[in-house]
Formats: structure tokens, C-alpha cells, sequence
């Protein structure tokens, strides 16, 4: 499965069973249809882990444009008070970075990052540079 938005925030490497590190990443999806001639505007937040190499973390900041790979999951939970509760989850395979959230900012590297069969996966190769996007973040 392919999902695109932006991050919400900027990313962060936890450790996890003993030396095993991944990184967590919430992403946003914006959509809008039309219900009764009047257009709605519906947000979907999107919490990723990605456990292949903790070196895209640097990369990935809040409000930048992310393309993610993998498989989609959901947490069911019960809240404090015991009402039911659930959140969407994606176990990320590849990421793409498409963008920042600042136009021409050109220091942002875009870079792919996909599954290495090599032991030491832990470097980013930046592929080209990317002058920016248009848009504004939806938080």
C-alpha cells in the first residue's frame, strides 16, 4: 500500500527490546468531497514505524511531504474512561521523501530510502535536491 501526506511532527527513534531501534513518524491526509453541494474537508492521521534504519530520522521534519510503503494495521484500545478507541498504524517497508514544508528552502535534501539487504543499512543516500511545495500544513 502507498500513502501520502505530510508529517506531523518531526520523527523519533526509540529503543526497543533490548538494541532494536525504531523510528516514529504521525503523517496527515487530506481530503475533501462534496455532501449535499456543500464541500467537507476530512483529516486522516496516520501513525508509521519504520524499523530498517534509524538514519531517516534526521530527515524527517514536520510539515515535510512523505510518501510511505508497507502494510496498514489498526490499535484497538479502550480510552481511561472505557469508551473504545482505535488509531491507524502503518509498518513502513520504504519511505520517499517529496518535500519541504518551507518553499525554497533548498537545503532539504530529498532522499529514498528503501529496504537494504545489506547488514549496515544505516545511511541515507540523497538522491537530488527539491526546491520546496506549495500548500499549507492542515495542523
Amino acid at each position: 500500500m502507498e500513502i501520502t501526506g505530510r508529517l506531523t511532527a518531526d520523527a523519533a527513534v526509540r529503543t526497543v527490546s533490548g538494541e532494536r531501534k525504531v523510528v516514529g513518524f504521525s503523517i496527515a491526509i487530506n481530503d475533501t468531497y462534496r455532501s449535499g453541494g456543500e464541500q467537507k474537508k476530512v483529516t486522516t492521521f496516520i501513525e508509521c514505524s519504520y524499523w530498517l534504519n534509524t538514519g531517516i530520522a534526521e530527515y524527517l521534519k514536520k510539515g515535510g511531504w512523505v510518501q510511505v510503503y508497507g502494510r496498514i494495521g489498526i490499535n484497538a484500545y479502550l480510552s481511561g474512561s472505557g469508551e473504545p478507541k482505535a488509531s491507524l498504524t502503518f509498518h513502513t517497508s520504504e519511505i520517499k521523501l517529496l518535500g519541504s514544508n518551507q518553499r525554497g528552502e533548498s537545503d532539504y535534501p530529498a532522499a529514498e530510502n528503501t529496504q537494504h539487504d545489506a547488514p549496515n543499512a544505516e545511511e541515507t543516500v540523497p538522491v537530488n535536491k527539491f526546491e520546496g511545495i506549495d500548500g499549507d500544513v492542515p495542523f
